[in-house]
This record gives structure tokens, sequence and C-alpha cells, in this order.
């Protein structure tokens, strides 16, 4: 009998991360344009990034293990509804403090979408065809990365930095609508409901918001030195108290035995690698194309379509190879590619051709195609059916991490290499000395090199076919 697929669900969740995608990139592209129009700066319109990072990152888990007890249809066609809301009012903001306070509210609606959406691709397909179904969402998201910024900028060119969000509300409404019939399919688990650990769930997002902003770079410029230690203590208290709490509560929020499956675990650590190398790359390069090449920022804009259009076409393809061999061959290929990525940054020259650094960033495209896929279907398909909404959400967690660490690994890396190449202690990395600055840019990817060579180790130690789960009974 032909497997049956339940293809509207599947088209939703892959229309949700489509748009996810899509939103970030948009109001990335309009940075600039919203700066100038509210009259503020570079370092005040990072407050309306961080608020979003914080409200979106900050809240997963929690909508993510909500999901699992109420229904992650639920929170998905809520989370659509709520960033309708949020985008209309971050296009009507008047002033910067009412566009960050909109922009926190809207990262909640992102947080509903991005930790339910992978979930309910593996729910929309057979157990076979997991692989295939996460190659899809991770093609759909990065489509959205593709084309972002170009309807971006067409918006803010031929209308306003207003309708870039503005565009976003009917397509939102869209999303929840196509999310409707699916909600009405949707049985009650059978079984008492069982009770929320609502305090479990606030002690999650106090962990989260304190770890986020202790790693983030911009609460060192937005609120000085000491606060980071203030925050790294909050953070150690409110873990320590998340593990006590969960320990002896009858209903934990989080189920702490859940992290003892190896096959979870791994495929948690492995992609917090991943992103962290990924994002260190994406982060330095365009530093090097520009002041030391010399390229031209259009030209560097098509250099970094690159991995865009690479992921878009070898995801299918992981998923596949995830569904034929189990998701060990193509997560450890997928970074060894990264690994040979950061391998090549070890050689670049201030006089090096643009080929060189090209096949850098080509690299680690094919990363994030061969390896997301599989680890996405393995890292959920590593949990039982009931615990897939928080196994979904610890993916988006992890690659929100992993994003701020490889910003924070970068800067230190390369103020620590810059010094010790120029003589200069303290020196900060300029361009102006191209030889120390490419120095440091080789030193940072060798850190890179050595953290990836980690994620393979963890990726091999998976297992290599996905096994039928047994339920958790409480």
């Amino acid at each position: 009998m032909k497997p049956q697929i339940n293809r509207l669900l599947l088209a939703t969740a892959l229309i949700g991360t489509f748009f996810v995608g899509t939103a970030g990139r948009i109001f990335n592209i309009s940075m600039p344009t919203v700066a100038r129009d509210l009259d503020t700066d570079l370092l005040g319109i990072s407050w309306a990034l961080l608020a979003f990072q914080l409200s979106s990152v900050g809240l997963s888990i929690i909508f993510g293990r909500v999901g699992d007890f109420w229904g992650r249809e639920k929170i998905f066609a809520l989370g659509f509804a709520v960033f309708s809301v949020t985008s209309l009012l971050c296009g009507l903001a008047h002033d910067l403090h009412q566009l960050v306070a909109f922009r926190l509210l809207e990262g909640v609606g992102a947080a509903m979408i991005q930790s339910s959406g992978r979930a309910l691709a593996a729910e929309a397909v057979p157990e076979a065809m997991a692989g295939r179904a996460q190659g899809f969402m991770t093609t759909a998201h990065h489509t959205g990365f593709l084309l972002g910024p170009v309807f971006g900028g067409f918006m803010i060119d031929f209308l306003s930095w207003r309708w870039a969000f503005f565009s976003l509300v009917p397509l939102s409404l869209a999303g929840a609508a196509l999310t409707l019939p699916s909600l009405k399919k949707r049985q009650r688990p059978a079984g008492p409901r069982l009770a929320v650990d609502y305090v479990g769930a606030l002690l999650v997002f106090v962990v989260m918001a304190t770890l986020l902003l202790a790693l983030d770079r911009r609460t060192l410029a937005l609120f000085g030195a000491g606060t980071k230690i203030l925050l790294g203590g909050g953070f150690a208290a409110a873990l320590a108290g998340l593990i006590a709490h969960e320990r002896r509560t009858p209903h934990p929020f989080i189920d702490l035995a859940l992290f003892r499956r190896r096959r979870f675990s791994t495929a948690a650590v492995s992609l917090l690698i991943v992103a962290t190398c990924y994002v260190l790359t994406s982060f330095v390069m365009p530093f090097y194309l520009q002041d030391i090449l010399g390229l031209a920022p259009s030209m560097i804009g098509v250099l970094f379509i690159v991995p865009a259009a690479l992921t878009v076409v070898l995801a299918p393809l992981s998923g596949w190879l995830a569904d034929r061999f189990g998701p060990r061959f193509p997560t450890t290929i997928g970074i060894g590619f990264l690994a040979a990525g950061c391998l090549i940054g070890a050689f670049l020259r201030p006089d090096s051709h643009w080929f060189l650094p090209t096949l850098l960033i080509a690299c680690h495209g094919v990363t994030n195609g061969i390896f997301n896929p599989a680890n996405s279907a393995d890292m959920i398909g590593a949990l039982p059916k009931e615990h897939r909404g928080f196994a979904s959400s610890v993916n988006y967690v992890a690659f929100g991490l992993g994003n701020v660490l490889g910003i924070g690994l970068a800067g230190v890396t390369m103020s620590i290499a810059f010094s010790r190449y120029t003589g200069i202690a303290g020196a900060a990395p300029t361009a102006a000395n191209p030889a120390a600055f490419a120095a440091a840019i080789n030193a940072t990817l060798l850190a890179g090199l050595a953290v990836s060579i980690v994620g393979i180790l963890t990726s091999m130690t998976r297992g290599a076919k996905r096994k039928k789960i047994q339920p958790i009974y409480d």
C-alpha cells in the first residue's frame, strides 16, 4: 500500500518555515532605512534585533512543549495570528521604543511557528520519509533566505520600509487559515491531560534569556561589561534551579531524561557546532572580501547567494540519503565540508584570488544542505511523538545559540590574533594592516576547524539507523 502523506499539513509546515526565513531577511535588509527614518543609529536599531531574538529563541522551548501538551497545530496557527498583528504594529511604529516593543511581541509569534514546524512536517509523512520531509523544510527556509532581501529591497525602494512589515500580514493570515483544516482533524490525545509545570516553564525562559543575553556581543555595547557578569551568574542560578525543580516535580515541563538519549543529544550538539562555525565564517568573510580583496558589495552579495542556492538544491538529496542509509552518513559528510571550508580559510592571504574564499563559502553551503535535513530528522525522530514539539524547538534553539556563539568566538579570536600579529596589546582588528588582518582570519578559521572536528566526532557517535521509539509514560 502506498504510504499516506498529509499534503496539506506538510505544505502548511513548509509555508511556515519559508515565511519565518523570509521575514527575518526582510528586516535585516531594511535596518539602515528604518534607523534613518526613526532617527536612531546602529546601536539603537540593535535593540529591535535583540528583542526579536530574545523572545523567538527564549520562548521556543516553552511553546514547543506547550504544543506537545495542547496540540502543535493550535500553537502553529496562533503563531501566524500573533505574527500578523505584530507585523502590522511594527509597520505603524512611530519611534524606536514602539518598534522594539512590537518586535519583542513579533518574536513570540516566530517562536510559536518555529517550535512546531519541523515536528508537524515529521507528522505529515510516514517514518520512512522523515528525512525527505526535513529536506523540504530546509529548502523552504533557505528559499525564504534567498527571496527575502529581494522582496524587502523592492518594498523599501518603491513603497517604504513600513510596507516590508505590512506585506507580512496577509501572508501570515493565509498561513493561519491553511492550518485550520488540520486543526479540525486533530483528535484530543487519549488519557487525562497532564498538569502544566508553570514554574518549570518560567525557569526555562529565564535560563534561555540570561544565556542569550550573556553570549550576545550587543549586550556589551548596550549595557556594559558588568552586566555580562550579572547575566552569567543569573544563568547559572536559573539553570541550577531548573534542574532541581524538574527532578522533584511529578510532571516536569522538560523531562531531563530525554537528554540521555544519545541520538538526541549528539544531534543537538552537532547542530550547535555547525551553527557556530557557519556563523563564524559568515561574520568574518565580508570584511575580508571587501576590505582586503577590495570586492564591491554587489559582488559580495552575489557570492553569498552561492551557499543558500546550494542548500536549496542539496537539502532534498540529504533527506533521501537519511531515509535510505540513516542520518549518520549525510551529517558526518556535511560537517566534513564545514571542516574543509575552515581549512581553506587558513590559507587566505591579502592577495588571494577571490575564487579561494568563494570555494570556502561554497563548502559551507554544502554543509547546510547535506547536514541540516538529516540532523533535524534524527533529532525529531529520536524522541517519542509526545515530545516532538520539544525536539523541534531544541533544533531551533541550538541554531540560535550557535549564531550567538559564532559571532562571539569570531570576535574574541580575531582580537587576540590581531593583537599578537601586530604586537600591540588590545589593538582592534582593522584592514589598515592587511597582513595582520588576514593572519587573524586564518587563526579564527583554524579555531573553527578545531570546533568542526569535534562536530565530526559527535556526528559519528550517533546511531547509523533510526529505530522505532517507544513512548515515555510519566
